[in-house]
């Protein structure tokens, strides 16, 4: 079997966690026998093409200059449509067995690309649906998101089944999408819990950690990027409750793009001495960071699933959410975990005191999420289940009479 996967970031290009997710994914498929493809963006210094862990990975460039960010992803899409072409064209072209193929795009941004490739042969295209327009902003208020909701529900459209990461945004792409129901498909997102398991002996740890914070001083993560659905203006605004009930309680924000309204926020709150920005972490840098913090906090108003929180859950770090979206899935209220409700800063305070108020509970809920992590959202076990889907694909596409010529089950007779 062969898949194209679509999509327009890959690492060392990361915008947002579809990097991450698709190419770890990527690698579990691979390791799995699948023969994956994956066709993203360009990033500087990266090859145009190269193998690495299994994976074939080609690297194009929007084609022409633009003046804003639907333009690029036109431009993006007609670029990967192509690199993608090439590759069909070979593989039809010496393929006498007529081995499976699938295509794989990944949120609206790869839909052109997979629209086009859908049609020019004949192939059936899966879609991962990893956020909405609609979630994302609470509803569809100017033209810029109508137009981007459109293409989403064209990609469901067109989709032949859709995968989503949670419970939550099945709903979601039901509703906002108009997806029928029975053809959407649960499969959580994962994480390599081995990453965090390396030596890390105490002396290096309290050395790395005083970079961040003096001895005495708790830390509070906070790991994503700095817009409005991830609730970092709440955890702000939850700081000075915080530190009113744990004087010592300190604030790491981990994530690129534009913070001046939140340096702003702290300013006008008096704790920006007690916050730290550090902007974009390389991943060397922020596993450490996992190990030497006292609490991991997401208090997003949005999260379809909540990849980062996974990433402290396996670091056995204690973690704090809202309860936006599917980080209920995950995190069970005292268990793994401490929930709060999503936009309320006294909540959130709440949480975060609760934690640093009893590190004994809260090291005891580290360990069982570490461990469920371990068992429910490994890599191979979520690339069984997208395996799954896509045989389950071919098999109705080899006997739906479109495409490839088929037999009608219990039948001899061809289709075409």
């Amino acid at each position: 079997m062969r898949i194209v996967m679509l999509s327009w970031e890959y690492p060392p290009k990361i915008v947002g966690g579809i990097a991450r997710h698709v190419e770890e994914i990527s690698w579990a498929l691979a390791k799995s026998g699948i023969e994956v493809h994956v066709v993203t963006c360009e990033f500087p210094g990266a090859p145009e093409e190269e193998v690495y862990n299994d994976v074939f990975i080609h690297r194009v460039a929007p084609y022409q200059p633009t003046d804003n960010f639907v333009h690029w992803v036109h431009q993006l899409n007609a670029a990967m449509r192509d690199r993608a072409e090439a590759l069909l064209r070979q593989w039809v072209a010496g393929d006498k067995k007529r081995e499976p193929i699938l295509l794989h795009a990944h949120d609206w941004l790869a839909y052109f690309a997979g629209r086009e490739l859908k049609h020019q042969f004949k192939l059936p295209l899966v879609a991962t649906i990893h956020a909405t327009e609609y979630g994302r902003n609470h509803g569809i208020h100017d033209d810029g998101q109508r137009y981007i909701h459109s293409i989403e529900w064209q990609l469901v459209y067109e989709a032949w089944r859709v995968i989503v990461c949670s419970s939550f945004m099945k709903g979601e792409v039901e509703y906002a999408l108009s997806a029928p129901g029975d053809k959407v498909d649960i499969i959580p997102n994962g994480v390599h819990s081995e990453k965090f398991n390396y030596e890390f002996p105490a002396d290096e740890a309290t050395a790395f950690r005083s970079q961040f914070a003096a001895p005495e001083e708790k830390l509070i993560l906070f790991v994503g990027r700095l817009v409005r659905e991830k609730g970092v203006e709440v955890l702000i605004e939850a700081l000075p409750k915080v530190r009113a009930g744990y004087h010592d309680a300190k604030l790491i924000i981990v994530g690129g793009g534009y913070r001046d309204h939140l340096v702003q926020l702290a300013e006008a709150r008096g704790v920006a001495r007690h916050i730290y920005f550090t902007g974009f972490l390389p991943d060397e840098s922020l596993l450490k960071l996992y190990k030497v913090i006292d609490v991991a906090c997401f208090p997003s108003l949005y999260e379809p699933f909540g990849i980062v929180a996974l990433e402290a859950m396996a670091a056995g770090a204690p973690v704090v959410a809202s309860d936006a979206g599917g980080f209920y899935e995950m995190v069970e209220p005292d268990r793994t975990g401490t929930i709060t409700w999503a936009g309320n800063s006294d909540s959130l305070a709440w949480g975060l005191l609760r934690v640093l108020h009893n590190p004994d509970h809260a090291r005891w809920m580290a360990e069982q999420a570490a461990k469920r992590v371990a068992n429910d959202f490994n890599w191979e076990r979520i690339a069984g289940m997208t395996r799954s889907v896509y045989e389950s694909v071919w098999q109705e596409y080899s006997v739906s009479g479109w495409g490839i010529p088929s037999k009608q089950p219990g039948s001899d007779r061809m289709i075409r």
